[in-house]
């Protein structure tokens, strides 16, 4: 994929082809990721661009994202595997009367033709390439799916009792996030390699608002970045991530409006600031000290 001569800096080139505007240690990152073939555990802030990444690098790799949501109570069954009851016990009804033995009817229910592959399962079989793999939030899930996982992630295999063991003919490029909700084992992080985003600095957020927000005119794209810049250094409680920021630069042109101001804010506020304690505090302490900062 990347030019051997600046790998680095050919893959921030191809991310922002793909409109994700990004830095070298991002790139850096995803590099080494697919150069050693170790998972990547991104963390940061809600609403940075972490699972965007699993998203644009499979458009870049021309391959197949199967995307593990993770939550509490994700048990193995829904990661990796189930069968397909209904169906053996259609295969079931079917056989009856037909001579075969008992071991001969279990060896045909509990075969490949009856296995519901989950993500986890699905990224270790495809056959031609492999694919990108997105363990979305994996501080939601619960310890001991994470040291399950652990295992997956150590091998590249799975072993199914009534099968054997399945190994990845492909190993998947496998992508973590963690909204830090909870701490992660110290077992998961030695295994991955590791990547921190940050909201981003003014200039970044505004390269990516013009890239993503058609028609924008640019003293108000500079205005929006930086209002917003403020706002997360105001005490919010739910911080506006970088989705937000795209959301309201949107409301502002799809109402036409070229500028910020008192009334302009006041009625799209709801697409950046999401919370209603936050609305009130932010309308009463925040507006117009802000206002009066991004018209300087």
């Amino acid at each position: 994929m990347p030019d051997h001569s600046d790998p680095v800096r050919e893959i921030v080139r191809e991310l922002e082809s793909r409109d994700y505007i990004a830095d070298p240690a991002i790139a850096t990152s995803i590099f080494m990721a697919q150069a050693l073939e170790r998972p990547l555990l991104i963390e940061g802030r809600a609403g940075v661009g972490k699972t965007e990444i699993a998203n644009v690098m499979a458009q870049l790799l021309d391959t197949s994202l199967i995307r593990l949501q993770c939550y509490e109570g994700l048990d193995v069954t829904t990661a990796l595997y189930e069968w397909n009851y209904a169906r053996q016990l259609l295969r079931i009804r079917l056989d009856e009367g037909s001579g075969l033995s008992t071991d001969e009817r279990e060896q045909q229910i509990f075969s490949r033709d009856f296995l519901l592959e989950r993500p986890l399962l699905a990224a270790l079989t495809q056959p031609d390439k492999p694919p990108v793999l997105l363990i979305d939030e994996i501080d939601r899930a619960d310890e001991e799916f994470e040291a399950f996982l652990l295992e997956v992630l150590s091998e590249f295999q799975v072993t199914i009792p009534e099968i054997g063991t399945i190994r990845a003919k492909h190993k998947p490029l496998v992508i973590l996030t963690s909204n830090r909700t909870r701490d992660l084992s110290d077992a998961l992080r030695r295994r991955c390699l590791y990547l921190w985003i940050d909201y981003p600095d003014l200039e970044k957020e505004l390269r990516i608002v013009r890239r993503k927000v058609e028609g924008i005119d640019v003293k108000l794209a500079r205005q929006v970045c930086q209002f917003v810049e403020e706002a997360r250094e105001s005490g919010l409680e739910k911080v506006p991530g970088i989705s937000e920021t795209l959301d309201w630069a949107k409301a502002m042109v799809i109402l036409h409006y070229d500028h910020l101001d008192r009334e302009s804010v006041e009625r799209t506020l709801g697409t950046l600031v999401k919370d209603a304690d936050d609305l009130d505090r932010f309308r009463d302490e925040s507006i117009d000290r802000i206002i009066a900062l991004v018209q300087d």
